[in-house]
Protein backbone atom coordinates (compact mmCIF):
# COMPACT_ATOMS: atom_id res chain seq x y z
CA UNK A 1 0.00 0.00 0.00
CA UNK A 2 1.71 3.42 -1.22
CA UNK A 3 -0.01 6.30 -0.50
CA UNK A 4 1.42 9.52 -2.35
CA UNK A 5 1.12 13.21 -0.65
CA UNK A 6 0.83 16.92 -1.04
CA UNK A 7 3.74 18.70 -1.19
CA UNK A 8 2.19 21.36 1.94
CA UNK A 9 2.04 18.18 3.76
CA UNK A 10 5.07 16.96 3.29
CA UNK A 11 6.48 20.11 3.75
CA UNK A 12 4.77 20.31 7.46
CA UNK A 13 5.49 17.16 8.15
CA UNK A 14 9.09 17.58 7.68
CA UNK A 15 8.98 20.84 9.37
CA UNK A 16 7.79 19.06 12.92
CA UNK A 17 10.36 16.01 12.28
CA UNK A 18 13.25 18.51 12.14
CA UNK A 19 12.15 20.32 15.21
CA UNK A 20 11.62 16.30 17.11
CA UNK A 21 15.45 16.32 16.14
CA UNK A 22 16.63 19.52 16.41
CA UNK A 23 15.59 18.84 19.95
CA UNK A 24 17.52 15.70 20.42
CA UNK A 25 20.73 17.11 18.40
CA UNK A 26 21.07 20.60 20.72
CA UNK A 27 22.99 18.08 23.35
CA UNK A 28 26.48 17.27 23.13
CA UNK A 29 27.89 14.26 21.54
CA UNK A 30 29.20 11.60 24.12
CA UNK A 31 32.40 9.09 23.84
CA UNK A 32 30.95 6.25 21.72
CA UNK A 33 32.39 8.09 18.56
CA UNK A 34 36.30 6.85 19.44
CA UNK A 35 35.02 3.55 20.86
CA UNK A 36 33.26 2.87 17.32
CA UNK A 37 36.79 3.71 15.75
CA UNK A 38 38.52 1.76 17.41
CA UNK A 39 36.35 -1.47 17.39
CA UNK A 40 35.85 -0.95 13.14
CA UNK A 41 40.16 -1.04 13.09
CA UNK A 42 40.34 -4.30 15.45
CA UNK A 43 41.04 -7.70 13.81
CA UNK A 44 41.24 -10.62 16.83
CA UNK A 45 42.49 -13.37 16.67
CA UNK A 46 40.90 -16.92 16.20
CA UNK A 47 38.66 -18.35 18.71
CA UNK A 48 39.30 -21.88 19.83
CA UNK A 49 37.30 -24.20 17.80
CA UNK A 50 34.12 -25.93 19.29
CA UNK A 51 34.58 -29.77 18.69
CA UNK A 52 31.75 -30.72 20.96
CA UNK A 53 29.15 -29.25 18.95
CA UNK A 54 30.46 -30.69 15.80
CA UNK A 55 30.38 -33.64 17.29
CA UNK A 56 26.95 -33.08 18.29
CA UNK A 57 25.89 -32.31 14.68
CA UNK A 58 28.10 -35.22 13.04
CA UNK A 59 26.94 -37.62 15.38
CA UNK A 60 22.81 -36.61 14.99
CA UNK A 61 23.49 -36.78 10.94
CA UNK A 62 25.00 -39.84 11.48
CA UNK A 63 22.18 -41.76 13.38
CA UNK A 64 19.17 -39.86 10.98
CA UNK A 65 20.69 -38.39 8.09
CA UNK A 66 21.51 -34.76 6.39
CA UNK A 67 19.62 -31.88 7.75
CA UNK A 68 18.42 -28.87 6.50
CA UNK A 69 20.30 -25.74 6.10
CA UNK A 70 17.59 -24.65 8.94
CA UNK A 71 18.26 -27.10 11.16
CA UNK A 72 22.22 -26.42 11.19
CA UNK A 73 21.83 -22.62 11.60
CA UNK A 74 19.17 -23.57 14.37
CA UNK A 75 21.63 -25.27 16.23
CA UNK A 76 24.49 -23.57 15.87
CA UNK A 77 23.60 -20.36 16.88
CA UNK A 78 20.85 -20.80 19.31
CA UNK A 79 21.54 -24.62 20.88
CA UNK A 80 21.14 -24.05 24.76
CA UNK A 81 24.95 -25.28 25.51
CA UNK A 82 26.95 -24.32 23.05
CA UNK A 83 24.97 -22.00 20.65
CA UNK A 84 27.01 -19.36 19.63
CA UNK A 85 24.14 -17.09 20.45
CA UNK A 86 24.37 -18.45 24.20
CA UNK A 87 27.69 -18.91 24.63
CA UNK A 88 29.51 -15.56 22.97
CA UNK A 89 29.65 -11.79 23.40
CA UNK A 90 29.83 -11.24 19.46
CA UNK A 91 29.60 -7.48 19.53
CA UNK A 92 32.46 -5.05 19.86
CA UNK A 93 36.26 -5.62 19.54
CA UNK A 94 36.37 -9.01 20.71
CA UNK A 95 33.49 -10.37 18.73
CA UNK A 96 32.24 -11.12 15.13
CA UNK A 97 30.92 -8.32 13.57
CA UNK A 98 29.51 -4.36 14.13
CA UNK A 99 26.31 -3.01 14.13
CA UNK A 100 25.24 0.69 13.47
CA UNK A 101 24.86 1.72 16.44
CA UNK A 102 28.07 0.65 17.83
CA UNK A 103 29.31 2.72 15.17
CA UNK A 104 27.44 5.79 16.18
CA UNK A 105 24.64 7.55 18.03
CA UNK A 106 23.27 9.42 16.06
CA UNK A 107 21.98 6.28 14.05
CA UNK A 108 19.91 4.94 17.49
CA UNK A 109 18.75 8.88 17.69
CA UNK A 110 16.89 9.20 14.23
CA UNK A 111 15.31 5.77 14.72
CA UNK A 112 14.36 7.13 18.17
CA UNK A 113 12.88 10.14 16.41
CA UNK A 114 10.81 8.06 13.57
CA UNK A 115 9.43 6.30 16.65
CA UNK A 116 8.17 9.40 18.26
CA UNK A 117 7.02 10.64 14.75
CA UNK A 118 5.08 7.12 14.55
CA UNK A 119 3.37 8.10 17.35
CA UNK A 120 2.16 11.42 16.70
CA UNK A 121 1.12 10.10 13.68
CA UNK A 122 -1.12 7.12 15.16
CA UNK A 123 -2.29 9.76 17.11
CA UNK A 124 0.04 10.00 20.58
CA UNK A 125 -1.84 6.67 22.19
CA UNK A 126 -1.43 7.04 26.41
CA UNK A 127 0.44 3.83 26.15
CA UNK A 128 3.44 3.08 24.28
CA UNK A 129 5.41 -0.11 24.32
CA UNK A 130 8.88 -0.17 22.31
CA UNK A 131 9.99 -3.57 21.52
CA UNK A 132 13.63 -4.70 19.93
CA UNK A 133 13.70 -8.05 18.69
CA UNK A 134 17.31 -8.83 19.10
CA UNK A 135 18.80 -5.82 21.36
CA UNK A 136 22.40 -6.80 20.98
CA UNK A 137 24.26 -4.98 24.00
CA UNK A 138 21.26 -2.74 24.11
CA UNK A 139 22.78 0.78 22.35
CA UNK A 140 20.12 0.97 20.13
CA UNK A 141 17.35 0.82 23.00
CA UNK A 142 19.73 3.13 25.03
CA UNK A 143 20.22 5.72 21.95
CA UNK A 144 16.33 5.37 21.63
CA UNK A 145 15.24 5.74 25.23
CA UNK A 146 18.22 8.49 25.39
CA UNK A 147 15.83 10.68 22.61
CA UNK A 148 12.48 10.11 24.94
CA UNK A 149 14.03 11.79 27.75
CA UNK A 150 15.07 14.82 25.38
CA UNK A 151 11.59 14.83 24.01
CA UNK A 152 9.82 14.37 27.36
CA UNK A 153 7.47 17.30 26.96
CA UNK A 154 6.64 16.08 23.59
CA UNK A 155 6.24 12.21 24.74
CA UNK A 156 5.77 12.86 28.70
CA UNK A 157 1.75 11.97 28.45
CA UNK A 158 2.30 8.35 27.47
CA UNK A 159 2.68 5.21 29.21
CA UNK A 160 6.20 4.05 27.71
CA UNK A 161 7.32 0.71 28.94
CA UNK A 162 10.54 -1.28 26.71
CA UNK A 163 10.19 -5.11 26.02
CA UNK A 164 13.27 -7.19 24.97
CA UNK A 165 13.02 -10.52 23.04
CA UNK A 166 16.93 -11.85 23.49
CA UNK A 167 17.95 -15.41 23.68
CA UNK A 168 20.98 -15.25 24.59
CA UNK A 169 21.57 -14.91 27.98
CA UNK A 170 25.32 -13.02 27.57
CA UNK A 171 23.54 -10.32 26.14
CA UNK A 172 20.96 -10.14 28.15
CA UNK A 173 23.12 -9.41 31.33
CA UNK A 174 25.04 -7.03 29.19
CA UNK A 175 21.87 -5.33 28.06
CA UNK A 176 20.27 -5.42 31.63
CA UNK A 177 23.79 -3.66 32.51
CA UNK A 178 23.80 -1.16 30.23
CA UNK A 179 19.95 0.08 30.49
CA UNK A 180 19.17 -0.43 34.47
CA UNK A 181 22.82 -0.68 35.85
CA UNK A 182 22.07 -3.16 39.39
CA UNK A 183 18.43 -2.54 39.06
CA UNK A 184 17.45 -6.05 37.26
CA UNK A 185 16.87 -9.15 38.11
CA UNK A 186 16.23 -12.64 36.77
CA UNK A 187 12.98 -14.69 37.32
CA UNK A 188 12.97 -17.29 40.00
CA UNK A 189 11.82 -19.82 37.72
CA UNK A 190 13.22 -20.89 34.00
CA UNK A 191 10.21 -21.31 32.20
CA UNK A 192 8.91 -17.23 33.06
CA UNK A 193 7.48 -15.88 30.37
CA UNK A 194 9.17 -12.70 31.65
CA UNK A 195 13.02 -14.18 32.65
CA UNK A 196 14.35 -10.65 33.74
CA UNK A 197 12.93 -7.73 34.99
CA UNK A 198 14.53 -4.09 35.33
CA UNK A 199 14.30 -0.43 35.85
CA UNK A 200 16.07 2.30 33.99
CA UNK A 201 17.48 5.45 36.25
CA UNK A 202 14.29 7.47 35.13
CA UNK A 203 12.19 4.62 36.37
CA UNK A 204 11.00 3.29 33.16
CA UNK A 205 10.05 -0.59 33.44
CA UNK A 206 12.37 -2.78 31.44
CA UNK A 207 11.12 -6.69 30.56
CA UNK A 208 13.49 -9.36 28.86
CA UNK A 209 11.71 -12.42 26.78
CA UNK A 210 12.48 -15.29 24.88
CA UNK A 211 9.46 -14.85 22.12
CA UNK A 212 7.94 -12.54 20.56
CA UNK A 213 4.43 -14.03 21.66
CA UNK A 214 4.67 -13.53 25.02
CA UNK A 215 5.27 -9.68 25.01
CA UNK A 216 2.11 -8.09 26.08
CA UNK A 217 -0.19 -7.03 23.55
CA UNK A 218 -1.30 -3.24 23.04
CA UNK A 219 -0.03 -0.21 21.23
CA UNK A 220 3.59 -1.73 19.91
CA UNK A 221 6.47 0.08 17.85
CA UNK A 222 8.87 -2.57 16.97
CA UNK A 223 12.28 -2.64 15.93
CA UNK A 224 14.17 -5.24 14.75
CA UNK A 225 18.07 -4.08 13.32
CA UNK A 226 20.28 -7.04 12.06
CA UNK A 227 17.88 -9.72 13.51
CA UNK A 228 16.06 -11.30 10.62
CA UNK A 229 19.07 -12.29 8.80
CA UNK A 230 20.48 -14.52 11.57
CA UNK A 231 17.18 -16.42 11.52
CA UNK A 232 17.41 -20.13 10.30
CA UNK A 233 16.92 -20.50 6.01
CA UNK A 234 16.23 -22.97 3.98
CA UNK A 235 18.21 -23.36 0.30
CA UNK A 236 17.00 -24.70 -2.53
CA UNK A 237 18.58 -25.44 -5.78
CA UNK A 238 16.77 -25.68 -8.97
CA UNK A 239 17.39 -29.32 -10.92
CA UNK A 240 16.56 -30.91 -14.24
CA UNK A 241 14.03 -32.64 -11.60
CA UNK A 242 12.60 -29.85 -10.14
CA UNK A 243 13.46 -27.63 -6.81
CA UNK A 244 15.64 -29.92 -4.32
CA UNK A 245 16.71 -28.71 -0.99
CA UNK A 246 20.28 -28.43 0.05
CA UNK A 247 20.95 -30.47 2.78
CA UNK A 248 24.05 -30.60 5.47
CA UNK A 249 25.61 -34.06 5.68
CA UNK A 250 28.95 -35.29 6.97
CA UNK A 251 31.80 -35.57 4.07
CA UNK A 252 32.23 -39.28 3.54
CA UNK A 253 36.21 -39.10 3.08
CA UNK A 254 36.68 -36.93 6.23
CA UNK A 255 34.40 -37.97 8.70
CA UNK A 256 34.89 -34.75 11.02
CA UNK A 257 34.12 -32.52 8.35
CA UNK A 258 30.72 -31.64 7.26
CA UNK A 259 29.76 -30.67 3.24
CA UNK A 260 26.44 -29.63 1.46
CA UNK A 261 24.59 -32.12 -0.90
CA UNK A 262 21.14 -31.65 -3.12
CA UNK A 263 18.38 -33.87 -1.37
CA UNK A 264 17.63 -36.40 -4.15
CA UNK A 265 13.46 -35.91 -3.98
CA UNK A 266 11.51 -33.49 -2.87
CA UNK A 267 11.33 -32.05 0.67
CA UNK A 268 8.09 -30.57 2.56
CA UNK A 269 10.22 -27.49 2.84
CA UNK A 270 10.79 -27.85 -1.36
CA UNK A 271 7.44 -28.59 -1.81
CA UNK A 272 5.90 -25.61 0.02
CA UNK A 273 8.08 -22.66 0.34
CA UNK A 274 9.31 -21.98 -3.35
CA UNK A 275 6.82 -19.81 -5.27
CA UNK A 276 6.01 -21.50 -8.26
CA UNK A 277 6.56 -18.13 -10.77
CA UNK A 278 10.57 -18.52 -9.28
CA UNK A 279 12.83 -17.53 -11.67
CA UNK A 280 16.43 -17.93 -9.53
CA UNK A 281 18.29 -20.70 -10.05
CA UNK A 282 19.23 -20.89 -5.97
CA UNK A 283 16.86 -19.50 -3.39
CA UNK A 284 16.96 -19.09 0.20
CA UNK A 285 13.85 -18.61 2.42
CA UNK A 286 13.46 -17.80 5.86
CA UNK A 287 10.40 -19.33 6.83
CA UNK A 288 10.87 -18.61 10.42
CA UNK A 289 11.33 -14.81 9.72
CA UNK A 290 8.19 -15.09 7.66
CA UNK A 291 6.56 -16.30 10.78
CA UNK A 292 7.28 -13.39 12.69
CA UNK A 293 6.52 -10.73 10.88
CA UNK A 294 2.78 -12.84 10.16
CA UNK A 295 3.17 -12.09 13.61
CA UNK A 296 4.13 -8.73 13.71
CA UNK A 297 1.58 -7.80 11.29
CA UNK A 298 -1.17 -9.40 13.39
CA UNK A 299 -0.33 -7.66 16.71
CA UNK A 300 0.12 -4.03 14.36
CA UNK A 301 -3.72 -5.14 12.88
CA UNK A 302 -5.43 -5.51 16.00
CA UNK A 303 -3.63 -3.19 18.23
CA UNK A 304 -2.17 -0.47 16.27
CA UNK A 305 1.57 0.34 15.57
CA UNK A 306 4.41 0.06 13.70
CA UNK A 307 7.58 -2.15 12.81
CA UNK A 308 10.83 -0.98 11.35
CA UNK A 309 12.90 -3.70 10.30
CA UNK A 310 17.01 -2.77 9.28
CA UNK A 311 19.23 -5.45 8.02
CA UNK A 312 21.43 -6.77 5.15
CA UNK A 313 18.88 -7.54 2.52
CA UNK A 314 17.73 -7.31 -1.45
CA UNK A 315 13.96 -7.42 -2.71
CA UNK A 316 13.86 -10.50 -4.25
CA UNK A 317 17.12 -10.67 -6.72
CA UNK A 318 19.79 -12.36 -4.80
CA UNK A 319 20.32 -16.02 -4.90
CA UNK A 320 22.97 -17.72 -2.21
CA UNK A 321 23.75 -14.96 -0.09
CA UNK A 322 24.73 -17.53 3.31
CA UNK A 323 27.96 -16.86 5.02
CA UNK A 324 29.84 -16.58 8.56
CA UNK A 325 31.87 -13.97 10.04
CA UNK A 326 34.37 -14.78 12.48
CA UNK A 327 36.83 -12.00 14.02
CA UNK A 328 35.27 -9.29 11.17
CA UNK A 329 36.10 -11.25 8.62
CA UNK A 330 34.43 -14.11 6.51
CA UNK A 331 34.56 -17.49 7.67
CA UNK A 332 32.99 -20.77 6.28
CA UNK A 333 29.77 -21.34 7.24
CA UNK A 334 30.60 -25.54 7.89
CA UNK A 335 33.80 -24.88 9.82
CA UNK A 336 33.59 -24.80 13.11
CA UNK A 337 30.16 -24.59 13.81
CA UNK A 338 29.04 -22.71 17.25
CA UNK A 339 32.09 -20.55 17.16
CA UNK A 340 31.04 -18.39 13.84
CA UNK A 341 27.86 -16.03 12.86
CA UNK A 342 26.11 -17.45 10.63
CA UNK A 343 24.08 -14.91 8.84
CA UNK A 344 21.78 -14.80 5.32
CA UNK A 345 20.48 -11.25 3.57
CA UNK A 346 17.18 -11.11 4.08
CA UNK A 347 14.74 -11.27 1.35
CA UNK A 348 12.25 -8.33 1.93
CA UNK A 349 9.91 -9.35 -1.00
CA UNK A 350 9.44 -12.76 0.62
CA UNK A 351 8.56 -10.43 4.12
CA UNK A 352 6.23 -8.42 1.86
CA UNK A 353 4.28 -11.27 0.58
CA UNK A 354 3.46 -12.97 4.59
CA UNK A 355 2.79 -9.90 5.80
CA UNK A 356 -0.65 -10.42 4.38
CA UNK A 357 -3.41 -7.20 3.49
CA UNK A 358 -3.95 -5.95 6.89
CA UNK A 359 -1.12 -4.04 6.83
CA UNK A 360 0.47 -1.45 4.69
CA UNK A 361 4.34 -2.05 3.77
CA UNK A 362 7.14 0.48 2.87
CA UNK A 363 10.41 -0.02 1.49
CA UNK A 364 12.80 -1.65 1.70
CA UNK A 365 14.63 1.68 1.07
CA UNK A 366 18.43 1.35 1.67
CA UNK A 367 19.77 2.85 4.50
CA UNK A 368 22.19 5.81 2.90
CA UNK A 369 18.38 7.13 1.56
CA UNK A 370 16.46 6.32 5.16
CA UNK A 371 18.92 8.05 7.27
CA UNK A 372 19.26 10.96 4.82
CA UNK A 373 15.17 11.09 4.73
CA UNK A 374 15.65 11.45 8.50
CA UNK A 375 18.00 14.36 8.19
CA UNK A 376 21.10 13.19 9.01
CA UNK A 377 23.23 15.52 6.69
CA UNK A 378 21.78 18.76 8.48
CA UNK A 379 22.41 17.09 11.91
CA UNK A 380 25.88 16.05 10.97
CA UNK A 381 26.29 19.94 9.46
CA UNK A 382 25.37 21.22 12.95
CA UNK A 383 27.80 18.79 15.15
CA UNK A 384 30.52 19.56 12.45
CA UNK A 385 29.94 24.18 13.55
CA UNK A 386 29.91 23.60 16.95
CA UNK A 387 32.92 20.90 17.04
CA UNK A 388 36.48 22.45 17.66
CA UNK A 389 38.00 19.44 17.75
CA UNK A 390 39.75 18.22 14.81
CA UNK A 391 39.96 14.08 15.80
CA UNK A 392 36.19 14.25 16.98
CA UNK A 393 35.38 15.93 13.77
CA UNK A 394 36.96 13.49 11.68
CA UNK A 395 35.93 11.03 14.02
CA UNK A 396 32.28 12.11 12.89
CA UNK A 397 32.90 12.43 9.80
CA UNK A 398 34.70 8.58 9.61
CA UNK A 399 31.32 7.20 11.09
CA UNK A 400 29.00 9.27 8.90
CA UNK A 401 30.87 7.39 5.89
CA UNK A 402 30.49 4.21 7.25
CA UNK A 403 27.07 4.70 7.64
CA UNK A 404 25.62 6.15 4.40
CA UNK A 405 28.90 5.75 1.83
CA UNK A 406 27.34 3.02 -0.53
CA UNK A 407 30.11 0.67 -0.65
CA UNK A 408 30.28 0.29 2.93
CA UNK A 409 26.49 0.38 5.36
CA UNK A 410 24.72 2.68 2.98
CA UNK A 411 23.33 0.53 -0.15
CA UNK A 412 23.95 -2.82 1.56
CA UNK A 413 21.45 -2.20 4.66
CA UNK A 414 17.73 -1.79 3.89
CA UNK A 415 14.91 -0.22 6.27
CA UNK A 416 11.56 -1.75 5.68
CA UNK A 417 8.39 -0.81 7.56
CA UNK A 418 5.02 -2.16 8.74
CA UNK A 419 2.15 0.35 9.43
CA UNK A 420 -1.41 -0.08 10.54
CA UNK A 421 -3.52 0.84 7.27
CA UNK A 422 -5.33 3.53 9.12
CA UNK A 423 -1.81 5.26 9.90
CA UNK A 424 -1.69 6.00 5.53
CA UNK A 425 -5.19 5.73 4.89
CA UNK A 426 -6.82 9.12 3.23
CA UNK A 427 -9.78 10.51 5.72
CA UNK A 428 -13.36 9.22 4.66
CA UNK A 429 -15.47 12.41 4.10
CA UNK A 430 -18.08 13.21 6.56
CA UNK A 431 -21.63 12.55 5.65
CA UNK A 432 -23.80 15.18 4.39
CA UNK A 433 -24.32 17.43 1.46
CA UNK A 434 -20.77 18.44 -0.54
CA UNK A 435 -20.33 22.24 -0.22
CA UNK A 436 -18.40 23.79 -2.08
CA UNK A 437 -17.48 26.03 0.77
CA UNK A 438 -16.42 22.87 2.89
CA UNK A 439 -12.38 22.40 3.07
CA UNK A 440 -11.09 19.34 2.27
CA UNK A 441 -9.49 17.43 4.97
CA UNK A 442 -5.89 16.83 5.27
CA UNK A 443 -4.11 13.56 4.56
CA UNK A 444 -2.46 11.47 6.63
CA UNK A 445 1.16 12.95 6.98
CA UNK A 446 4.26 11.02 5.54
CA UNK A 447 6.18 8.30 6.83
CA UNK A 448 9.75 9.61 8.27
CA UNK A 449 12.24 8.01 6.73
CA UNK A 450 10.45 6.17 3.52
CA UNK A 451 9.83 9.79 2.57
CA UNK A 452 12.01 12.32 1.12
CA UNK A 453 11.37 15.36 3.79
CA UNK A 454 12.36 18.98 3.49
CA UNK A 455 14.82 20.25 6.06
CA UNK A 456 16.18 24.23 6.36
Amino acid sequence: MYISTNSRMRSCFGVQTQQLISRVFSHPVTGRWSAAQRRLSSTPGDEKPRPSMLRHLTSRIKATGPITVAEYMREALTNPVTGYYVTNDMLGPDGDFITSPEISQIFGELLGVWIVSEWIGAGRPERLQLVELGPGKGSLASDVLRVFSQLQSVVGGASLSLHLVEVSPVLSRLQAHKLTGTQSREADAEDEPVYRRGETAAGLPVSWYRRLEDVPTGFSIFLAHEFFDALPIHKFQRTQRGWREVMVDVDPEKTDQLRFVVAPSPTLASSTLVQADERRPHVEVCAEGGVLVQQLARRIEADGGAALIADYGHDGTKTDTFRGFKGHRLHDVLSSPGAADLTADVDFSFLRRVAGEGVACLGPVTQRTFLKNMGIDSRMQVLLRNCSDASTRQQLIDSYDVLTNAAKMGERFLFFGLLHRARLATPPQPDGPKLEIRKKRPAPPPVAGFTELSFS
